[in-house]
């Protein structure tokens, strides 16, 4: 999508971006860091403002965007490639051991882009490789996932899981009701009470808009 940069200024505020970190820090230090290993190489698609990237421990980082402001917000360890999701240029072939995305399939503008992604993150998958997403589950948030300009594919966690398989991974988990829809909701965002939220998956139903989904290269 053109202007991307101007969009993203428009509805992500600068000053919102240290609680997002705080937020982030614990999502990876409570969960996500189990899923990757500390010799990895991890690459998050579509990194933005680098909340992920930036918080999740691993050897080799590698952030991923179109958005000409992403590199002046990561960390130094880590590397930005300019590229679209179906053509990661500069990324060599089986070079990844985790793939890590965050509310970006539902922006792809078709289901061939969605597809074209997931044959592409095979390709720099290392053979065994994981590939974790996070996304707004539509079966759960449909009266506002359109209020979004840059929405364009309804996506839930069959759809992801589907169109796994159609690419050639093998998936591991399917959560379909993960975290909050955002992290403007009303919820509490202490550290604390989030780390405990993550402790306590029979609380995920009651709260939770997004899925979480993961899967592998096969070996």
């Amino acid at each position: 999508m053109e202007n991307l940069d101007i969009l993203y200024r428009h509805r992500f505020a600068e000053s919102d971006l240290p609680e997002k970190n705080k937020i982030w820090s614990v999502l990876c230090s409570s969960y996500f860091n189990k899923l990757v290993g500390p010799d990895d190489t991890v690459l998050d698609l579509a990194c933005g403002f680098g909340e992920f990237i930036n918080n999740i421990k691993a050897k080799k980082k590698l952030g991923v965007d179109i958005n000409p402001d992403s590199p002046g917000f990561l960390n130094e360890d880590v590397t930005f490639v300019r590229a679209r999701s179906d053509e990661l240029d500069g990324v060599a072939d089986d070079s990844v051991d985790v793939v890590f995305t965050s509310n970006f399939l539902e922006h792809l503008e078709s289901k061939a882009a969605l597809m074209a992604t997931f044959k592409e993150i095979k390709r720099v998958l290392k053979p065994g490789g994981r590939f974790i997403i996070m996304g707004p589950n539509i079966r759960y948030v449909y009266d506002k996932y359109w209020d979004f300009l840059d929405h364009h594919l309804p996506l839930s966690h069959v759809t992801i899981d589907e169109a796994l398989n159609v690419a050639g991974f093998e998936t591991e988990t399917i959560i379909g009701r993960f975290l909050p829809y955002s992290t403007r909701s009303a919820l509490p965002k202490a550290s604390w009470i989030i780390s405990l939220y993550l402790k306590l998956p029979f609380a995920w139903p009651l709260f939770g808009k997004q899925f979480l989904v993961t899967a592998r290269k096969p070996s």
